[in-house]
């Protein structure tokens, strides 16, 4: 066990979605009043629902004045290297030395290709880092006259000036996990920063140290020189519920293993809770600053060990083996007959009381405290679970991926049935593009998966959405108006019933429940398996746009986008994201448009006109892969994303709807404005053809509103809603019964009940939102 001895410093890990600038700018501003040391943001430049990251940590320096910044860490693939080192460097100096570089080697190359860097192999692209920490310390060190020559095969200069040096030294971080990454901290970084999340236990960190450490000495460097930092998530509870995931005070005795045992010394949080942020710089920092001085000064005096937590192997699914509660029974539930979990889900149920279980427990809006989470691996441990779980007094949620924006998908003391390990693929038949899908799969594997055959399928944005939850909900994204909504393409889906049973679902087998999985399937079963029939995209690509506009007339840019999205073609589709002015800032408009196919010139025709929305500040169009757009991610959900969402559609927006949609942004609840382009293929299908039954609108208006203001956000949305009609039952966190009329329109909502009463007459599952009259209906 290791203790390198450096100080300990502490920061915040926050999500740049551009959904929501000033919402992160506010969280890196909540950072520094909550005394924290440093403030990263993760780099995807290839996500165009993230700001970029550079930018944005330049305008973070502008608006904080203490804390160091850094991105965690950097895409160097498409970062220029010497143009990155003089972007550090001025911004240190700007900065007054608050700059650090977190630099990785890559990850994602689908989506890293498509925007127009060269692929290279694992190999490589640590060869190219290498090179690359040659050319930016290079370009640093002012002093030295001779022009720089430095780097190798992929990064490289041949007789740069060198300069400006930054106001500090400036540290250089890398993100590494396997050996030669970790070879090559120990050689040229100054510090190491792994996650947690990404870890199988703490011995994970030994082993990462033992190797730095080696290659330090190697190249003749002094192994504690290099800081060792860590990526953690969590979450501030009740006692003895899990590893970072209690009292500020169980925080500080597990970190300090951490600390003292495993030489770690600075603590990034991700969080994007301002009231975590607080807890963890006011009550963990300065206890913890306080246990390991102590400790340290018992160690030199030679004096006797602390007791302190004990972390051991891997546990069951690989997690961290935790320590039990000092009450056993404080986090178990009296409701949950635990004695009577079937023998085929042992080792598949976790308790807060297991290892794993802060894995599992939450989702990517909610934070989650079920008293059972079920890791279902097939069909007939989902009925096992089922037949358990309706024996319970208690809620029940279903999860595939896990991005539901109702945050539904966990609960608190209940049980969470989760099919994310039924994720296979599989080609039905090639010729007529028809594939089966497991619920648990996420839309960003899917796509690399069907890119393969020059395949494709409307899906969501994000690509860590699960195929279950979207493919049963409705599905509009970028390639909506060409080819309509996911569970349009749904042909076929296994299910489990509230009865136990297994069922298959078809135009020839029971078309009815068909009818209602194809939009409302979270009121009538499991699915298990999915058949859909692809589209084709024979060449992959699409052609991505990204137009920036001043939006200081607001209700303007609305209604010009509207109009003229309606009037193109409908290979286009199109997002609106509006956000309100800030200080001297004006309102911005960001638009994203995704034309479905690879014609650039008929592309470049459609979107023209679309630079007479408003003043451009900024314009963008590429050839990329489709699958790049919706690249897989796998993060591990925390409950990280706790906004609350409200929407509705309109069948043609009229400059006065543009005024009232644009009066909610007055309203210092709502974070941003987003309009999505419907219409086209999604009106092409009849109203009755699927429990997803808006078939007439031509635009989606959405709402993100700030967490725990539910009654401000009802006030402010009160002003918008009666212009529209409908609601999209997965894109809202109001999951009122009042809701369920406009989630399922006219003649919907009363066949939805009909087969409901059919297949779960007594209400074991629960919808996207509550039925009327409640979920039991029982004639």
């Amino acid at each position: 066990m290791t203790d390198y001895g450096h100080d300990l410093t502490f920061g915040s890990f926050l999500t740049p979605t551009a959904a929501a600038p000033e919402q992160t700018v506010a969280l890196a501003q909540e950072s520094e009043r909550a005394g924290l040391d440093l403030v990263t943001f993760q780099d995807h430049p290839y996500q165009p629902g993230f700001l970029d990251t550079w930018t944005l940590l330049s305008y973070v320096a502008a608006r904080t004045e203490r804390v160091h910044l850094s991105a965690n860490v950097l895409n160097l693939p498409l970062r220029q290297p010497a143009v990155l080192a003089r972007s550090a460097a001025s911004l240190d100096l700007l900065s007054g030395g608050r700059v650090e570089l977190g630099l990785g080697a890559g990850a994602f190359w689908d989506a890293i290709e498509a925007m127009g860097a060269q692929r290279l192999t694992p190999g490589q692209a640590v060869d190219a880092l290498s090179e690359a920490i040659d050319v930016i310390r290079g370009i640093w060190d002012a002093d030295e006259r001779a022009p720089l020559r430095a780097g190798g095969e992929h990064h490289h200069v041949r007789g740069a000036k060198r300069g400006p040096a930054p106001a500090h030294p400036i540290d250089i971080w890398l993100g590494a996990y396997k050996p030669r990454m970790l070879r090559l901290t120990g050689a040229k970084a100054d510090g190491w920063l792994p996650s947690l999340g990404y870890m199988k236990s703490l011995s994970a960190l030994t082993d990462g140290n033992t190797i730095i450490d080696e290659a330090a000495a190697a190249a003749g460097r002094e192994p504690s020189a290099i800081r060792r930092l860590l990526n953690i998530g969590g979450q501030f509870g009740a006692a003895g519920s899990g590893m970072l995931s209690g009292p500020p005070e169980e925080w500080v005795d597990q970190l300090a293993v951490m600390t003292l045992e495993h030489g770690m010394s600075t603590y990034i949080l991700s969080s994007d809770d301002p009231r975590d942020l607080a807890v963890f710089g006011q009550e963990v920092a300065p206890a913890l600053r306080e246990l390991v001085a102590a400790e340290r000064a018992t160690a030199r005096d030679g004096g006797p060990d602390r007791p302190s937590v004990r972390l051991t192997a891997p546990g069951r699914g690989g997690a961290m083996r935790r320590p039990s509660p000092a009450h056993p029974d404080d986090e178990l539930s009296a409701a949950v007959d635990y004695g009577a979990i079937p023998s085929r889900l042992q080792g598949k149920a976790f308790t807060p009381r297991d290892a794993g279980y802060d894995d599992v427990r939450s989702s990517y809006m909610r934070v989650g405290h079920p008293a059972l989470v079920i890791m279902a691996e097939d069909a007939d441990d989902v009925s096992a679970a089922v037949l358990f779980a309706r024996e319970q007094d208690v809620p029940l949620s279903v999860r595939s991926g896990g991005h539901g924006i109702g945050g539904l998908s966990t609960n608190d003391g209940g049980i969470v049935i989760d099919v994310s390990r039924l994720d296979d693929y599989e080609v039905l038949d090639p010729a007529a593009r028809r594939f089966r899908v497991g619920p648990g799969a996420t839309w960003g594997h899917v796509a690399e998966r069907l890119a393969e055959r020059g395949w494709a399928m409307t899906s969501g944005n994000f690509g860590d959405t699960g195929v279950g939850g979207l493919a049963t909900a409705g599905g509009l994204g970028y390639l909506a108006r060409k080819h309509g909504m996911t569970v349009d393409h749904v042909t076929a889906a296994e299910l489990v019933l509230a009865d136990g049973s297994q069922v298959r679902a078809d135009a020839t087998t029971d078309p009815d429940l068909l009818w209602a999985v194809r939009g409302a399937g979270s009121h009538v079963g499991i699915v298990t398996a999915l058949e859909l029939e692809a589209l084709p995209l024979p060449h992959g690509n699409v052609v991505f746009a990204q137009l920036v506009f001043d939006a200081t007339d607001t209700a303007a840019v609305i209604e010009r986008w509207a109009d003229l999205l309606a009037a193109s073609p409908r290979d286009l589709t199109s997002f609106l994201n509006v956000s309100a002015g800030r200080g001297a800032q004006p309102p911005v408009a960001h638009a994203l448009l995704v034309w479905a196919g690879d014609d650039v010139d008929a592309a470049a025709a459609a979107l023209e006109p679309l630079l007479d929305i408003g003043p451009v500040l900024q314009q963008q169009a590429q050839l990329v892969p489709y699958a790049a757009l919706i690249a897989p991610h796998d993060g591990r959900h925390v409950g990280q994303q706790r906004i609350k969402m409200r929407n509705g559609y309109l069948r043609r927006m009229t400059a006065e709807d543009a005024a009232a949609i644009a009066a909610l942004l007055d309203h210092s609840v709502i974070g941003q404005l987003e309009l999505r382009s419907v219409g086209a293929a999604v009106n092409d299908v009849a109203r009755e053809a699927t429990a997803f039954a808006h078939r007439d609108a031509e635009v989606l208006v959405a709402a993100w509103g700030m967490p725990d203001r539910e009654d401000d956000l009802r006030i402010a949305w009160a002003t918008v809603e009666p212009r529209l009609h409908g609601v999209y039952a997965a894109y809202t966190s109001d999951a009122r019964p009042e809701v369920a009329a406009s989630a399922y329109p006219g003649a919907a909502l009363d066949r939805i009940l009909e087969i409901k009463r059919r297949v779960d007459p007594q209400g074991v599952f629960h919808g996207l939102v509550a039925l009327p009259d409640g979920d039991a209906v029982t004639a």
